[in-house]
């Protein structure tokens, strides 16, 4: 028995040290094969997910698949495919094994895909082309998708750029991203850059050229204690006057970047291809970093179709993102479909209080102690509200109401990735940063997405197959109409 221990005790100090995905897989896998967890993963009765019903789906697909019943697959996934289908997204089953979950859940999940594909795929004879059209479209918006959002931290935001390397490595990266603040500058590069590009332009040689003197004092006199030229000609030299319409054409991805008001009759903005298209990105992502008193307010600005630059919502500055939209989850869910989120969160006032696992334990202290803190949260939402309306003076106002916002956000998602909680982390936030310490917060970033990969692969594979499928079929389509009379598009689609 001390032997046994002994072993996965190291093998627990090789997965922390591990210094590559591929090394840390493999040490996983050998750590839940010694610890009993591959045993537990062949296992199909569980307490935490409903193994009944998802192997009778299993059956139901494989029985309707082996007789090619195309319309029965389509009518099994009509019916109840969803994210969490039965619990198979529980947290609970993560704890059981360091990598992978009930083989039951993965054959579920290949089961799903298969039958997608055959859907695809089938004769046209049989199934017509606009069937099939529908089918991904009702399926899709009904499955819902995955977004990732970068939250707000200044200086740890390099961070971000480590998540953002270890996702686009697996070719995980979601299609919906927000950034806030900091996380604006990383999801401006994900906006812009190919998967192939990005590798390029994520290490921390480049990251460090283009931001070594983003901090440069200018003085407690003026509108904000440092200098924001520097950080503006950074962000012209990465993004030049690229508008969010262009950045999406060129990369497919849905890129948010959120902004707040500088007055306080005003509500956060968020800035993508859909709500302003014609936004200068470079100018956005500016006043997502613009931190009161750090950064002064910014105009945004817009590019005409003649190319000339205008202002963007005449005589109205904003300021940092995170102040009142760090994790826009719910007004994402309302432009993309989003019903789940993978945040990589570095905001120093939230982090030192948050896990990485959004497990709700029932053991009655825990149930106390969250009730306790959610009875704060509104109780200083009243105080503040009371005290803007009682206190004189809009600069006194305008502070209260940016206190509140911060307060009452929601600063977590499904799948949570988080710096490590060190003094260390903190000497970061309003440095100038070395090659050094980018590579420092880089490889934390990349470690930290490592023991989330296995869960982000599961919750958005079938989503986004489904949006590849469906973005095939709408070409083909284009295709298609090309040259049909107007009559001929509505008797076709009808």
């Amino acid at each position: 028995m001390v032997l046994f221990n002994r072993r996965l005790q190291d093998l627990d100090e090789a997965i922390l040290h591990a210094q590559s995905y591929e090394e840390y897989k493999e040490v996983c896998h050998e750590h839940d094969e010694l610890s009993g967890a591959e045993e537990w993963k062949h296992k199909n009765p569980c307490k935490d997910y409903d193994y009944r019903l998802i192997r009778k789906r299993v059956q139901r697909m494989q029985l309707a698949q082996s007789s090619g019943d195309i319309f029965g697959l389509m009518s099994i996934l009509h019916e109840g495919l969803h994210g969490n289908l039965g619990n198979i997204a529980n947290p609970e089953l993560k704890s059981q094994c360091k990598i992978g979950t009930k083989v039951l859940i993965e054959t579920f999940i290949e089961q799903v895909l298969k039958a997608i594909e055959a859907i695809y795929n089938a004769n046209e004879n049989k199934v017509d082309f606009y069937e099939k059209l529908h089918f991904f479209e009702e399926t899709s918006h009904s499955f819902g998708r995955s977004c990732l959002m970068l939250s707000g931290g200044a200086g740890l935001g390099f961070f971000h750029a480590g998540v953002v390397k270890s996702l686009n490595e697996q070719n995980a990266l979601p299609t919906v991203i927000s950034g806030a603040s900091a996380g604006s500058i990383i999801a401006g590069l994900l906006a812009t850059r190919t998967q192939e590009e990005l590798q390029t332009c994520l290490t921390p040689e480049f990251i460090y050229e283009t931001f070594k003197n983003w901090r440069v004092w200018r003085g407690i006199d003026k509108k904000g204690l440092f200098n924001s030229k520097y950080l503006e000609n950074a962000l012209i030299e990465l993004f030049d006057l690229t508008t969010f319409e262009e950045a999406y054409k060129r990369t497919g991805r849905h890129v948010t970047v959120t902004v707040s008001p500088a007055d306080i009759h005003q509500h956060s903005r968020l800035l993508n291809a859909k709500t302003s298209p014609n936004a200068i990105m470079s100018q956005a992502i500016r006043a997502s970093c613009a931190v009161p008193i750090v950064f002064n307010p910014v105009q945004l600005r817009a590019k005409t179709p003649s190319g000339e630059v205008i202002p963007y919502i005449p005589n109205r500055r904003f300021a940092d993102g995170s102040l009142m939209a760090d994790l826009p989850f719910e007004r994402l869910a309302r432009l993309y479909g989003v019903n789940h989120s993978i945040v990589s969160q570095t905001n120093p006032l939230v982090v030192p209080f948050l896990s990485s696992e959004r497990e709700d334990s029932k053991s009655i202290t825990n149930m106390t102690l969250r009730h306790i803190s959610a009875l704060a949260k509104r109780n200083s939402i009243f105080a503040f509200d009371i005290l803007e309306e009682i206190i004189p003076g809009r600069a006194t106002k305008l502070a209260l109401h940016k206190c509140r916002s911060v307060i009452d956000q929601q600063y977590v998602g499904s799948i949570n990735i988080l710096p490590e909680k060190n003094i260390r982390n903190l000497m970061h936030i309003l440095a100038n940063p070395t090659v050094d310490s980018i590579q420092e917060l880089m490889k934390q970033g990349e470690k930290a997405t490592w023991s989330q990969l296995d869960s982000i692969h599961r919750n958005t594979i079938i989503s986004e197959t489904l949006r590849s499928y469906l973005q095939q079929l709408k070409q083909r389509e284009a295709r298609m109409l090309k040259g049909f009379r107007p009559r001929d598009i509505v008797d076709k689609r009808a």
